[in-house]
């Protein structure tokens, strides 16, 4: 059509993505926002919707493309499971040294600012730390652990995950962060030989 600009959906919520990333959800501007995407604001409006609205969008873009990722890896956890666990963090360890992202992770940062958030970003935020725990105790329970054994090991690798990202962001060296992911994987390689 003539006289309209025509944009990549994909490119523009990639960018407000990174955006929200880096600065947080208060912290980020609709001025931010545009800058970061190249629109206007009513373009951001009427092609990506309001500011809570592109969030929860930019949120679900980043908790699927990461999901995809972690299932990957842990889809060797019955034959492989400490290569699998070990591969689940190497997502994170990834992403956190991936100098074209920012440092961090969008859902512990959302999970972070619940208090402020309003009740549907807040509870996408619960919802991905969910899905993350259900996807550690599926493959843990092809690991043959006992199922207690298995909860326990999903919360706690859900929050060293997380964790891996805060402190990434504190400044904490890559050495720190692989040293993290080994006594978690030396625990679980435990655990699972108090199995045989």
């Amino acid at each position: 059509m003539a006289g309209k600009k025509q944009f990549d959906v994909d490119v523009a919520l990639d960018a407000a993505m990174v955006q929200f990333w880096r600065a947080g959800y208060a912290d980020t501007s609709l001025d931010d926002l545009s800058r970061a995407t190249g629109l206007n604001r009513s373009s951001i409006y009427s092609s990506l919707g309001d500011k809570d609205s592109l969030y929860l969008r930019c949120l679900d873009r980043y908790a699927t493309r990461y999901g995809d990722r972690y299932d990957r890896a842990l889809s060797v956890a019955s034959e492989e499971p400490l290569r699998a666990v070990r591969e689940f963090f190497e997502v994170t360890l990834k992403r956190i040294a991936d100098p074209d992202v920012p440092d961090g992770c969008l859902v512990a940062q959302t999970a972070m600012a619940i208090p402020v958030l309003s009740p549907g970003i807040a509870a996408r935020a619960i919802e991905a730390l969910g899905f993350q725990r259900a996807r550690l105790r599926t493959a843990l329970n092809t690991m043959e652990l006992a199922d207690s054994d298995a909860d326990d090991f999903a919360v706690h690798i859900a929050a060293v995950n997380q964790s891996l990202a805060v402190m990434s962001r504190a400044g904490a060296s890559q050495e720190q962060l692989h040293a993290i992911v080994d006594i978690t994987v030396s625990a679980l390689s435990q655990a699972l030989c108090a199995r045989s």
